[in-house]
């Protein structure tokens, strides 16, 4: 059995909690999602293992509800991390089966991978043609100078690591002092951890608090900081 799967079942033995209470408890948003959150996460060389592990992570523990895929701008092939960790990438660049398209940082700072990849062009442009209703742009960290690459911030709330917040300011970015920034179809979050931030959030958003409590009870982290979001 998976740690994952050791510790949900744990979970579900000593509190009497389940995923059943996750669509169907009174705590449950008031239209659960019918079908699975499918989320696609952007990887590319040099880019931080943290930003896109503690998402994972938390997509993982409800994965009867949240579809996870992994791509690259370049299409299937193998990803060097950060740290030199090859991570084989095997499905095809395709946002429009996607619910969320998540971007993790590589950095700051010439030199970093984020910088590389904005000089490289490739995903700054995938990521400005996948635009669509009904597609939610996300980002931890650096990955938040991606998208403002694509021209997906301008304009719009958003938030990144501090150290490129006024950057991100001079792009154009309307940066707000928020650990996560919800947008709409535009969701941002700060440095390194908070990805994991982010993550519960997008899991309340679309499937209610209790989904998001189950995550957060599995993984053993409790939510910082405020979740800023657009005025209705």
């Amino acid at each position: 059995m998976q740690r994952r799967d050791l510790l949900r079942a744990g979970l579900v033995a000593t509190t009497g909690f389940g995923l059943a209470e996750v669509t169907a408890g009174p705590a449950a948003a008031a239209e659960p999602r019918r079908t699975p959150l499918r989320v696609h996460t952007v990887l590319y060389d040099g880019v931080e293992e943290q930003d896109f592990a503690g998402p994972i992570a938390v997509f993982g523990v409800n994965a009867d509800h949240i579809k996870q895929t992994f791509v690259t701008a370049d299409g299937p092939r193998t990803v060097t991390t950060a740290i030199g960790m090859e991570i084989v990438v095997r499905d095809s660049w395709d946002p429009r089966s996607a619910d969320v398209l998540m971007v993790p940082g590589g950095g700051l700072g010439e030199g970093s991978a984020t910088y590389r990849e904005i000089s490289r062009g490739v995903l700054p442009k995938a990521l400005a043609a996948a635009r669509r209703p009904g597609l939610i742009m996300a980002s931890v960290c650096a990955g938040t100078l991606l998208l403002s690459a694509a021209r997906i911030t301008a304009g719009r709330s958003c938030t990144t690591h501090h150290a490129a917040k006024q950057e991100l300011k001079k792009q154009g970015g309307k940066v707000v002092d928020g650990r996560v920034v919800d947008a709409g179809d535009l969701v941002t979050c700060g440095g390194v951890t908070s990805g994991l931030d982010l993550a519960l959030w997008l899991t309340e958003r679309f499937h209610g608090p209790q989904a998001a409590l189950f995550a957060e009870k599995v993984i053993e982290y409790e939510r910082r900081g405020t979740v800023w979001r657009r005025p209705s």
